[in-house]
């Protein structure tokens, strides 16, 4: 891609596509459609991932953004091997950009998911790597890391367009008090913050950074809680 490309917005056609991909997802209608998702989702997506690389450098300075195929760009082919949908294709856009030295979704970070039709945007950690689970654990029980994450989550969905995610288990794990005031969060798997929502106006003009930037900024107290404490 050439340096002087700018992100000017994602465009109509980006969404068309995954309209018409989710009404045809076979390799034979995609395949006669590559280029206009090359076009239309993956040059404004890797366009998108360059400049919201250097904004959230500014608030995170060692944040990894690849605008690249399985790097921050997730790849749009399904993984079928254990599930019994087979159709071969992701009907949306996933870029993720992240922070900390695992590989890359074993860290905190940024995510923001586009369809036919809505938006997503997210921060934190979506599933915790097995060997982080006791961390995680420890983390939310201690009396002075588990308080500060509780400031930090009542703040931030203090705003009601952010939902909690990452509830998975059904009991306190062993070895945990049952009756703790952190007692929800030791019932997750993960931990983030999100935005979900119909396809903004600024989604088609440059604006989009600043509008994705803004709430990114907003996640930006989980991000460096589980950065700083989950290791």
């Amino acid at each position: 891609m050439p340096p002087e490309s700018r992100f000017n917005g994602f465009n109509r056609k980006t969404f068309k596509f995954f309209k018409d991909l989710e009404e045809n997802n076979t390799r034979e209608w995609f395949e006669e459609h590559r280029s206009i998702f090359e076009k239309n989702v993956m040059e404004p997506a890797q366009e998108f991932v360059m400049e919201m690389g250097e904004q959230l450098k500014s608030i995170s300075p060692k944040i990894v953004a690849i605008p690249k195929t399985d790097k921050s760009i997730f790849r749009i082919y399904r993984d079928v091997r254990f599930s019994k949908d087979k159709t071969p294709y992701k009907t949306h856009l996933g870029i993720f950009f992240w922070e900390g030295p695992r590989k890359k979704l074993g860290n905190p970070g940024y995510y923001l998911q586009l369809d036919k039709s809505s938006i997503l945007i997210a921060g934190g950690l979506y599933t915790l790597p097995n060997d982080l689970l006791k961390p995680y654990r420890d983390a939310v029980s201690d009396s002075q890391k588990g308080t500060e994450i509780a400031k930090i989550l009542k703040k931030v969905t203090k705003n009601t367009s952010y939902k909690l995610g990452g509830t998975h288990y059904k009991r306190v794990p062993k070895g945990y008090d049952p009756g703790h005031a952190n007692l929800d969060l030791l019932l997750h798997n993960g931990l983030y913050v999100y935005y979900e929502g119909p396809i903004p106006k600024e989604v088609y003009f440059s604006d989009f950074l600043d509008y994705s930037f803004g709430i990114f900024k907003d996640m930006l107290p989980l991000h460096n809680w589980l950065r700083d404490n989950i290791k």
